[in-house]
């Protein structure tokens, strides 16, 4: 007998009681196939499977279960209708007969360099990017919808940003499978999904060139919105600001910003070593730092994420981050005197998130995209414009921003090799060096090639649902494209997952 019971024939067929499915549970009930929970019921009309494990709502509908063998797919404002929410509206049809495929967008934009010149130094690049960001945010579920433990409208998914959202609803309690209906009854193990998808077997350059700087800068960015709550869960998160608030830097709580700060001229702690400045040890700004315990504290760098102390890379990025802040807090200083230390500290906050985005989008998603049309960050584009959404950051998101191959096999610091396990959790090596000479080494070594990153990043600035507050739009189109590649290879290690 196969492991999955057929029920997908007929959908209907669920809610109607036929004897074929009768006949498959009953001997599904005798075989122990069936889910613990679903046995222990002990009557087969308690054991009738929910109408939504099979995710029958398309185009974003919310599948609400009535009575026990019915649903209805709620499509408000999905620009569908019907049983399924997949008959289009007339707009909907319109726009989707008429709108260009991705492909067709991404060869534009990344052809005919000569015309983008022109447009680059025009008022249209701002037209442009005013219409990518507004596009983009309408495509964001705003309100969040779910998160993983509410697959249906409901004020945690709401209001509570302790979770992660879900763009894609989680699968229902006491669904045959866990994907549902479809794939094994029990999921494989990680390790086989780890060495499958992630292990990589020879290192292969980016043939773009892209170099170190650029991966540690990836990791030391997105780990202010990418912490998992080990103790809450994985659909948990600890940074509740869900964007760019540069909780990396400043710590992602109250408690650990004041163990961070100086509090004189609204600057942050640091010490000076040879004359330059760099982040203070947790001996003199007692903040919880993961080291291994071969790690002395007199050793321990405290910085505003208690994980960057494994690599001398993100260590680099908190020193000059670090150094920036106090920079700022200066010229604040000067020019307002009267200033109490926390209206410096806040406004140099505010100032390093906006230096933060504009790198962000003009250097780091522009080397994604390879757009010829030049990204710009401009709050002013904006100004006038109906746009609103609540920031929110997808666990689906969480989990495909996993660069793993732009890691190279060892590291180049001025002509001397250095394997991990040299390289891991070397705290001298910052001091040692020196910003300056670990930045021209990050930077002349090139990264590795990503099978799902950097090679399929941005097809086009239309594509997709994977939009995210504090995730630039070309960014966040990247996602979508990854996740059908791990979706397709996944279809390979789990038989019967073809949903």
């Amino acid at each position: 007998m196969e492991p999955v019971p057929k029920f997908q024939k007929n959908l209907k067929q669920v809610w109607q009681g036929s004897s074929e499915l009768t006949s498959h549970m009953e001997q599904l009930m005798g075989t122990g196939d069936l889910p613990p929970s679903a046995v222990a019921l002990g009557t087969l009309a308690e054991a009738v499977v929910n109408p939504c494990c099979y995710f029958p709502c398309q185009n974003q509908g919310v599948c609400v279960r009535v009575g026990l063998r019915g649903y209805e797919c709620d499509c408000t404002r999905t620009g569908y209708y019907g049983v399924n929410c997949t008959s289009p509206e007339l707009w909907t049809r319109l726009h989707n007969l008429l709108k260009p495929s991705p492909a067709f967008y991404h060869f534009i934009l990344t052809h005919f360099k000569w015309f983008w010149d022109i447009i680059n130094s025009t008022f249209i690049r701002d037209t442009l990017m005013r219409l990518v960001l507004t596009v983009r945010a309408n495509l964001i579920p705003s309100p969040p919808t779910f998160n993983s433990d509410y697959g249906y409208i409901s004020w945690e998914a709401y209001a509570n940003v302790s979770y992660y959202t879900r763009i894609l609803p989680p699968v229902p309690a006491n669904c045959p499978t866990p994907m549902g209906t479809k794939g094994k009854l029990q999921l494989p193990d990680p390790q086989l999904l780890a060495e499958r998808f992630l292990l990589r077997q020879k290192f292969e350059a980016d043939p773009r060139g892209t170099n170190m700087m650029f991966a540690f800068f990836a990791q030391h960015f997105t780990h202010q919105f990418f912490k998992t709550s080990g103790k809450m869960g994985r659909g948990f998160t600890k940074a509740l600001g869900h964007g760019v608030d540069l909780g990396h830097l400043y710590g992602d709580n109250l408690q650990r910003q004041h163990q961070l700060r100086l509090f004189r001229d609204g600057k942050l702690k640091f010490q000076v070593v040879d004359g330059e400045v760099y982040p203070p040890m947790v001996t003199e700004a007692p903040v919880h730092m993961v080291y291994p315990s071969r790690v002395p504290e007199e050793q321990q760098l405290a910085m505003g994420q208690e994980v960057f102390g494994l690599l001398p890379g993100l260590c680099v990025y908190a020193t000059l981050w670090l150094r920036e802040h106090n920079r700022v807090c200066d010229l604040l200083k000067r020019d307002h005197p009267t200033w109490s230390d926390e209206q410096l500290f806040q406004t140099a906050r505010l100032i390093l998130i906006g230096e933060t985005i504009k790198i962000v989008i003009e250097d780091y998603v522009q080397h994604l995209s390879g757009y010829y049309l030049s990204l710009k960050f401009d709050p002013e584009l904006l100004f006038g414009s109906q746009f609103q959404y609540r920031n929110r950051i997808a666990v689906e998101f969480n989990q495909l921003y996993h660069w793993h191959g732009l890691m190279p096999d060892s590291f180049i610091i001025q002509g001397q090799e250095y394997t991990y396990k040299q390289f891991l959790y070397n705290t001298s090596m910052l001091m040692d060096y020196g910003v300056e000479a670990l930045v021209e080494s990050f930077s002349k070594q090139v990264a590795g090639r990503d099978r799902w990153g950097t090679d399929h990043q941005c097809q086009c600035l239309a594509r997709g649902r994977w939009g995210h507050p504090g995730v630039p739009a070309a960014e966040a189109t990247a996602l979508q494209r990854v996740s059908e590649k791990v979706w397709h290879e996944a279809l390979q290690v789990l038989p019967g997952a073809d949903r």
